[in-house]
């Protein structure tokens, strides 16, 4: 498929899929929307890692307000349901790893879109900010549902009631990403990342996701049943069968994944 608001490149089994409006800080329009569902799709089926980043200064601006004539008139329910719901539900669904490179600000519902990813990794120079109160909106995006998982309740009502700058080693503090990086390492150690998860037992990974996932609305009882039906598949799996003999034989393991 041919993009043009995203620019897609693989390295191996990784596949860096670049959000490519630098004009406009990557800010999300209706075409870049529909290539991001579709390349998350298409892309993400064949990848064993998928790393979503941004063109120029910043990661994503969040929705492109100047793509309307009156944005005032946009049906923004109607942009959510049929266009940003499928997207995030694309990063959900994506049977490997994703991992959100962010590379600069990453403001609204481009900050949101990256907290959607399994791992989030950013330049110390970054910073993630819930923008929407700013011009009178709720946050959208999925920010409602995680922000408050990964960094606690007063601090996500305070991130969206004052729409202030998070900056990355902050976000890092709080939880809300994996690691702020220096600038000048950010590439090389977001590129290492992938290429782990990409050389790692998928399978496993994709477990571990779900298993996640289910606890924050689980009880022990239900958790334990799900860890010991995801470890029985795990335990078929050549991975790890693969796995244990690499421990044996004291080599580094070869993972073929799904």
């Amino acid at each position: 498929m041919e993009y043009v608001t995203l620019r897609v490149d693989w390295d191996g089994d990784v596949v860096v899929i670049t959000l490519h409006r630098p004009e406009v800080m990557n800010a999300l329009d209706a075409q870049m929307r529909a290539e991001l569902r579709a390349a998350l799709r298409e892309e993400g089926a064949r990848a064993r890692c998928v790393v979503l980043t941004g063109a120029g200064r910043a990661f994503c601006s969040g929705q492109d307000l100047g793509q309307e004539a009156d944005v005032t008139d946009l049906d923004l329910e109607r942009v959510l349901r049929e266009e940003y719901e499928p997207l995030l539900r694309a990063i959900w669904d994506c049977p490997a790893p994703v991992l959100a490179a962010v590379n600069g600000a990453a403001a609204g519902a481009g900050a949101n879109l990256a907290l959607a990813a399994d791992v989030v990794i950013a330049a110390e120079s970054a910073a993630f900010v819930q923008a929407f109160s700013r011009i009178g909106l709720v946050p959208d995006a999925g920010g409602t549902y995680w922000l408050p998982r990964q960094v606690g309740f007063a601090r996500a009502m305070g991130a969206m009631l004052f729409a202030e700058r998070i900056e990355a080693r902050r976000a890092a503090d709080w939880g809300m990403i994996w690691e702020a990086v220096a600038d000048d390492a950010f590439d090389a150690v977001w590129r290492a990342r992938a290429r782990t998860l990409a050389e790692g037992p998928t399978v496993a990974y994709g477990r571990v996701r779900k298993l996640l996932r289910a606890s924050m609305s689980s009880d022990l009882d239900g958790q334990l049943a799900r860890e010991a039906e995801a470890q029985g598949d795990c335990g078929r799996s050549r991975d790890f069968r693969e796995g244990v003999m690499a421990f044996l034989e004291k080599r580094p393991a070869e993972f073929e994944g799904r």
